[in-house]
């Protein structure tokens, strides 16, 4: 049922580095044109790393773990084309649908064909006001049951930082800074909030990597957070004043449940004249060359 591209099944079973990528930024997160300029944009970096790229969506019913460019052109000009979570897979399997994927089953699938390494913008977490809306991302349980290291700006700012934080720790999902002991803000560099553990090179990601392979633990996700550039990120007096109206706009709106992410997300990039989607952008770009790296330092000791 899994169709895997012939490029990144040759490099899999040559422990060649491959890279995994998202599809919901190219059908939900940019748009149009600029959506597929991004895609390919993200596929000639994890290239330029040594890499082969492993875009990730359901065509018709069929997962596919690496596209081929009339592929992607489906999923940035499509309408019609779902966002795919790990819980709708099965769903638009049985229906023949078409979708791209979130991290959750991004990861998923990625883990299934036998990629180790993915690469995003930032994680779903722990909404706001948790304990009214009990609203938390799908991203959470799934990283903490799948073998994979994403490589990531921490999680969407908008979310609860902290509460995210500590739910991950609770489910036993490992997170480090990359170059860094502040834990990322998705636009900014700095979430205001620490990280334990600080990793300084791929070659240090690649031995942690092999260590959760030889203690046999758990089958959780490895989550390297790599901060945007502090020269390209988001102006944080900026930030926090947009997303204090967007969080007062969002419930003067009545606006609940999965509308809520990107509901704020269009806000901030509306009111900060487009300088969120720009610090986005560079975070994403960022982390697909690291994730480069770090897969090709993984495939030197496989």
């Amino acid at each position: 049922m899994l169709v895997v591209s012939e490029e990144v099944r040759e490099a899999i079973d040559a422990r060649r580095p491959v890279v995994a990528l998202e599809s919901t930024i190219i059908a939900h997160g940019l748009p149009r044109p600029r959506n597929l300029q991004v895609a390919l944009e993200l596929e000639a970096a994890v290239r330029q790393e040594g890499a082969v790229p492993a875009t990730i969506a359901v065509l018709d019913g069929r997962p596919h773990v690496g596209l081929d460019k009339d592929q992607l052109e489906r999923v940035a000009n499509e309408d019609g084309i779902r966002k795919l979570g790990h819980r709708d897979l099965p769903l638009a399997v049985a229906a023949g649908a078409s979708g791209a994927t979130t991290v959750s089953a991004t990861a998923l699938l990625a883990a299934r064909a036998g990629i180790r390494v993915f690469a995003t913008g930032g994680l779903g977490g722990v909404h706001r006001e948790w304990t009214v809306t009990q609203d938390e991302s799908a991203d959470l349980g799934l990283l903490a049951s799948t073998r994979i290291t994403v490589v990531c700006a921490g999680v969407k700012s908008i979310l609860d930082v902290p509460a995210t934080l500590q739910r991950l720790e609770t489910l036993g999902v490992a997170v480090a800074g990359y170059g860094t002991d502040r834990f990322p803000g998705f636009y900014l560099s700095d979430s205001g909030y620490p990280v334990e553990w600080t990793l300084e090179t791929p070659e240090q990601v690649a031995a942690v990597m092999r260590a959760q392979d030889a203690l046999d633990a758990p089958e959780s996700t490895l989550i390297v957070a790599n901060p945007v550039p502090e020269d390209e990120q988001l102006d944080p007096e900026l930030h926090a004043r947009v997303l204090a109206d967007a969080l007062h706009a969002c419930e003067a709106e009545g606006v609940t449940g999965q509308a809520v992410t990107p509901f704020l997300l269009g806000y901030l990039v509306e009111h900060t004249d487009g300088a969120s989607l720009s610090a986005n952008l560079a975070a994403v770009r960022g982390n697909v060359r690291l994730a480069g790296r770090i897969a090709a330092a993984w495939a030197e000791e496989a």
